[in-house]
């Protein structure tokens, strides 16, 4: 989860000023160093040492590379070396990377609709956004993209193939993937699109039953929840589906969760600078601590999404149904370089009420569900009742249709209500019904969770 700091600070990539700077201050440095913990420490004997390396490095290559570099680029492609070296997050932007940086923050854009990340070193599919044209083609969440176009993923973060995947509207694009149970990479052509993201879905279930499938967290997201539920006052319990929702803003992950929780840590992060440790609290105003609760989430869901499914099994406000999540856990702030460059720094990891982290280890639902459907035969000897009237209204509509000479097929005779989810489309989705039944049961032993 990145969060952007608009701070004036300024680093300066000058190696002969900070080695003087390095040598003059050591003592106090390392004096200040001395109050933070760190597992590794370096003296400023051992800074001065590793500058002078570093520099002499530059110094041969520029003198003796077979091709002509300057000491700009060197330092620029050293520096994401070193940034990816740290961990999958945190990168070094030059101007244009930083400039694009800006197209996350707003509404739509040109691109895929696709989230990504780093697992096990490969560059994996979080999510597709539904709607989306990555949704449409066919891309799923824990797709490994093996190629962009014709290149290789390999040795690549995450923000160099963002600006790869990232293109005017209209033009197409080829992802090679790799798929679990695939016998061989899929090629999947994708036309990329102004995205817009719609990040809340209300649906209702049997009419007591309130779903809310929460695509992704932007700014909006806690007022959409609020005014769905408020919209349904007589919901018995409530499903959130936060399956394949690759996360977003933080502040909306704890507004979500302080819905449902009157008090306590939502979520905290830690760091090693100070100021890098907050604690987000619940509050008690206007929460309901009664409706049962039941969260979906997969290997698609990530970040923000593992905030408020952990936060919520943590206080034992929910049950978490579905599979494992990603497991991104980790907090990065943008450091502005000079005018127009920045660094992408991971500063904090995020732990969840318990103390648990969720990086790398992902939130454990309390029942495992895979994804598939149910199937089922109802019982060919008894003819319900709304069967025979369903059954009957449809060959009437076909003989009306056919006086009037139009040709109408009995899967469109009615518009299908998308404000409801009905019997068979939850057979259709096991995760899904196996939510429903839980609810239910949740409904009637009356365990407020």
């Amino acid at each position: 989860m990145i969060k952007i700091k608009k701070s004036k600070k300024i680093i300066f990539a000058g190696f002969l000023s900070a080695m003087t700077a390095t040598y003059l201050l050591g003592t106090l440095t390392h004096a200040k160093e001395n109050k933070i913990k760190t597992p590794i420490k370096s003296t400023a004997k051992q800074k001065l040492e590793a500058y002078i390396k570093f520099t002499q490095i530059l110094n041969v290559i520029e003198s003796q590379y077979v091709d002509e570099v300057n000491t700009t680029t060197l330092v620029d492609k050293a520096l994401k070396g070193l940034m990816t070296n740290l961990d999958a997050h945190s990168t070094f932007m030059d101007a244009k990377s930083y400039k694009d940086l800006s197209v996350q923050t707003k509404g739509e854009f040109g691109g895929l609709g696709i989230s990504i990340g780093m697992k096990d070193g490969a560059l994996t599919v979080i999510a597709p956004l539904d709607g989306t044209p990555a949704y449409k083609a066919g891309v799923k969440a824990g797709d490994i993209i093996l190629k962009i176009d014709d290149k290789a993923t390999i040795g690549m973060n995450i923000d160099e193939s963002v600006k790869l995947m990232r293109g005017k509207p209209g033009t197409d694009i080829t992802l090679t993937i790799i798929r679990k149970k695939e016998l061989k990479p899929l090629k999947i052509k994708i036309t990329r699109d102004i995205i817009k993201i719609q990040s809340v879905y209300t649906k209702t279930i049997e009419d007591k039953l309130l779903y809310l499938h929460i695509t992704s967290f932007d700014q909006k997201v806690v007022k959409d929840v609020k005014k769905s539920i408020s919209d349904h006052n007589n919901t018995k319990g409530i499903i959130l589906d936060l399956r394949n929702n690759p996360g977003g803003l933080l502040d909306q992950a704890v507004g979500l969760v302080d819905l449902f929780v009157e008090k306590g840590d939502i979520v905290s992060q830690k760091g090693k600078v100070k100021s890098e440790n907050i604690a987000y609290k619940a509050h008690k105003e206007n929460t309901d601590t009664k409706t049962p609760i039941v969260v979906l989430v997969n290997g698609g869901s990530a970040s923000a999404s593992e905030i408020v499914s952990g936060a919520l099994q943590d206080f034992n406000r929910s049950v978490v149904i579905g599979e494992k999540t990603f497991g991104k856990g980790s907090v990065q702030i943008v450091m502005p370089v000079g005018k127009s460059e920045a660094l992408k720094l991971t500063v904090a990891r995020y732990y969840l009420p318990s103390g648990r982290t969720i990086q790398a280890v992902g939130v454990t639902p309390d029942i495992i569900v895979h994804l598939g459907k149910i199937d089922f035969e109802e019982d060919p000897v008894l003819l319900k009742e709304r069967d025979l009237k369903k059954h009957l209204e449809g060959e009437l509509a076909k003989i009306e249709a056919k006086n009037k000479d139009i040709n109408i097929t009995e899967n469109n005779m009615t518009e299908t209500n998308k404000t409801i989810i009905t019997e068979s489309q939850l057979y259709k989705d096991a995760q899904l019904k196996s939510a429903v039944d839980i609810l239910k049961a949740l409904i009637i032993t009356k365990k407020g969770y």
